[in-house]
């Protein structure tokens, strides 16, 4: 009988002790966690497009999302690593790839409406490249909440930080993609153009967004989220500010690539065999730089 008693005893201790290590490191009514800080991995789906010089909308070009057109939305995915301090603010690295794409042939139905945009007749395609590190803030977790207390499921929450990210516009003429960065297509570089410099491939952006994080359930979180970022270049799309001398190509220029960037950086007598071109005339509008966002879904595990 002593035996049996001391059996019975020691598997109580055993099972006490299994429930203080599980409510410390998993959870106490599904929902609270005694760790202070949490983690989670994951990946996310969904949507990526563009705001630049090129395509666009009815009339003439508008700031942010009034001039932009959804059909020039391409897919996008990532994958992620967050650390949580009590839920209510949130570390995030991040990974992203996408594509964006631009073109003023979408204008054609309302060519008449856009003020030469759509006799431009210019087109970009760039594959994004992204990483980044931003900061969540959860405000409906700043509550102290009691031990045992059960969190709030849907949790809607802000972000922002800096990330690095890489693009390369490339056009399309026939069957064939060229990169534009290469050709200077409106003169950055060149001696005649000072103000112009050369744009980089690799470069910084601000990630700003909002979003909604769900808890499906203690080991898995769903969220939507939009994010956009703020760039400090308008050349996503090789596109910026006014045409150049024509001529001036070919003092840096020779043969097939001198041929490729006359035909590339000026697109207008495709449509218009007449066309001249003309020193000075717009291309794009400096005032504004370009940007580019996304809207996805993402899965976590929590551990």
């Amino acid at each position: 009988m002593k035996s049996i008693t001391s059996v019975i005893s020691i598997i109580i201790m055993l099972i006490g002790s299994t429930q203080k290590i599980t409510a410390q490191y998993i959870y106490e009514d599904d929902l609270y966690y005694d760790n202070k800080v949490t983690y989670e991995l994951g990946a996310s789906i969904g949507a990526m497009n563009c705001l630049t010089d090129l395509g666009g909308r009815k009339g003439i070009g508008k700031k942010f999302i009034k001039d932009l057109n959804a059909g020039n939305t391409r897919f996008s995915g990532g994958i992620f690593l967050s650390a949580a301090y009590k839920y209510a603010v949130v570390l995030r690295a991040e990974a992203t790839w996408g594509v964006i794409k631009a073109d003023d042939k979408i204008l054609e139905s309302v060519k008449e409406s856009t003020l030469g945009r759509y006799d431009r007749n210019l087109n970009f395609r760039s594959t994004v490249f992204e990483v980044m590190m931003v900061t969540e803030i959860h405000p409906r977790y700043f509550k102290n909440y009691s031990k045992g207390e059960r969190l709030p499921r849907l949790s809607p929450y802000l972000l922002g930080g800096i990330g690095l990210f890489s693009f390369n516009p490339k056009t399309k003429l026939v069957d064939e993609w060229f990169e534009l960065q290469p050709l200077s297509t409106e003169g950055q570089g060149f001696a005649e153009y000072p103000d112009r410099k050369p744009y980089k491939l690799i470069q910084l952006n601000f990630p700003v967004g909002m979003g909604f994080k769900y808890k499906l359930s203690p080991l898995f979180n769903i969220s939507a989220e939009f994010v956009y970022r703020i760039l400090s270049t308008d050349y996503l799309d090789d596109v910026s500010t006014r045409y150049i001398d024509q001529q001036v190509f070919s003092n840096y220029y020779t043969g097939q690539q001198l041929t490729n960037v006359l035909l590339l950086s000026d697109r207008q007598n495709e449509l218009n065999p007449a066309h001249i071109p003309l020193k000075g005339e717009i291309r794009g509008n400096p005032d504004n730089n370009d940007a580019y966002f996304t809207i996805n879904l993402k899965l976590g595990f929590v551990f």
